[in-house]
């Protein structure tokens, strides 16, 4: 979907967008050991393997101008099917393999009725508590830095 196109997602297109931006962001490590917390795995079928390609990213001059290619950026991505039949995918930027896997088994876990809370409460709220942590310390930082300009009027 483009930038410029304006339609309304479902509900749960929405929540699984919010899911695998999240997923997306996350550090490798963090889905690493969400995984490696599981008692007993889900069994799944890697349909695509992981494979870094590039990108192009695209900028508006002024935010609201014409178009232009900025430059290329490196995204890896991967494609699982679990044996129960939902299809998730993974997507990151950078060369990480593992986490671009990592990414599509808990898409398409939340995908399934038996998955889909813990997904939720184990990965995905701790990610989002995370980033907003982060997000926080970021704007506290640059408010601290903060310079104030004013123009004095001088009279005539």
């Amino acid at each position: 979907m483009s930038a410029d196109t304006q339609t309304s997602l479902s509900p749960e297109l929405e929540t699984r967008r919010a899911a695998m931006a999240l997923l997306a962001n996350a550090p490798e490590e963090t889905l690493k050991a969400a995984w490696d917390a599981l008692d007993t795995p889900p069994a799944h079928t890697v349909i695509r393997q992981p494979e870094t390609g590039l990108v192009m990213v695209r900028g508006r001059a002024g935010g609201t101008g014409a178009p232009f290619n900025l430059c290329e950026a490196t995204v890896t991505r991967c494609v699982v099917a679990l044996d129960t039949g939902e299809t998730g995918f993974g997507q990151s930027l950078g060369r990480s393999k593992a986490k671009a896997l990592y990414s599509a088994i808990f898409d398409a876990l939340l995908q399934t009725k038996d998955w889909s809370e813990y997904v939720e409460t184990h990965v995905l709220q701790p990610l989002n508590t995370a980033t907003q942590a982060a997000e926080h310390q970021t704007r506290e930082e640059v408010a601290a830095t903060k310079v104030d300009f004013f123009t004095m009027v001088r009279g005539d």
